[in-house]
């Protein structure tokens, strides 16, 4: 049943787990000239899906420096080589649960799904649904962001199928023309004949956006600065999720509160565990005027680029 409400829809990408290029699972494996979990992203984001979250653990700080310019989210899952896939997933969904209102799931090891299946999905009014494909399911999982709490709790050992089937809700399917949906990199073969196909289908205008004066002061990696530090109140953990310096977010903040000429986070003392940074009044203003001339922007440039080509 199609929704009429336009959805917020988070990703979560795992791969975390412990892999080897000689098996085909590596998330820095290519497929064409861009490796499997940047293709993920650009089809995430194709798909207007925001905020993307990566979840890492084996090579992290590869991969984290890898997609460090593609404004994505990355948590680490430190306890990789000792648990499971599910595990990785409920650090993402933890993340996500009260930042969209549905999360989009795949491992990092299918990467060949469409833009175009990604919005059927979103546009459907269902809890959980999977894309099928001429009666096989596949990948990307849809979540609720309501059923989330249920999923956490879950604690058996049968994964993220296990804690689905125990959360009461009915799965449902939407079929899709869409072979992507079935194939991991195990069909590396297959894989390599849908590149031309889904290519096209990625296809889409990358428009980059900053705010300067002398010299840029403002671009999309200063807002999920931002963002992490509204999310985490500390310029530590926004750093550490984002594959940024801590001296560099500093830097980037003083500059940012100099071109602005006036505070944009403020610290404050106190406690065990420390203190924390907050966005002040003007920054979290300033934060908000900034996405929607962004979303503006990016939805003018998708329209016109849709129109011309």
């Amino acid at each position: 049943m199609k929704s009429k409400e336009k959805r917020t829809t988070g990703g979560i990408i795992v791969a975390a787990g412990k892999t080897s290029e000689r098996n085909g699972l590596n998330p820095l494996l290519k497929i064409g000239s861009i490796t499997v979990v940047k293709r993920i992203v650009l089809t995430f984001q194709k798909a207007g899906i925001s905020p993307i979250v990566v979840i890492t653990g084996y090579k992290a700080e590869e991969i984290e420096h890898h997609l460090a310019d593609y404004g994505v989210v990355f948590l680490r899952n430190d306890q990789y080589e000792n648990s499971r896939k599910f595990d990785s997933a409920k650090i993402g969904l933890d993340f996500l649960q009260n930042k969209c209102d549905q999360v989009l799931f795949t491992p990092v090891n299918i990467p060949m799904f469409t833009p175009e299946t990604l919005q059927m999905m979103i546009e459907y009014d269902e809890k959980l649904l999977s894309p099928a494909y001429r009666g096989k399911s596949g990948h990307p999982l849809l979540i609720s962001s309501e059923l989330i709490p249920k999923i956490l709790k879950y604690n058996g050992n049968m994964g993220l199928r296990g804690a689905i089937e125990n959360i009461g809700v009915k799965r449902q399917w939407i079929d899709v023309e869409d072979e992507g949906i079935l194939y991991d990199t195990d069909y590396i073969d297959r894989l390599d004949q849908l590149l031309i196909k889904h290519n096209k289908h990625i296809l889409h205008p990358f428009v980059k956006i900053s705010i300067e004066k002398e010299s840029l002061f403002f671009d999309s990696r200063t807002r999920l600065l931002l963002i992490l530090i509204q999310d985490t109140h500390s310029v530590r953990s926004a750093c550490k999720h984002m594959a940024l310096s801590y001296s560099k977010a500093w830097s980037m903040l003083n500059q940012l509160e100099q071109e602005l000429d006036y505070a944009v986070v403020e610290r404050k003392h106190g406690g065990s565990n420390g203190g924390k940074t907050y966005l002040t009044k003007e920054g979290t203003e300033f934060l908000e005027k900034y996405q929607q001339f962004e979303q503006n922007v990016h939805q003018y440039a998708k329209n016109e680029f849709e129109r011309l080509f």
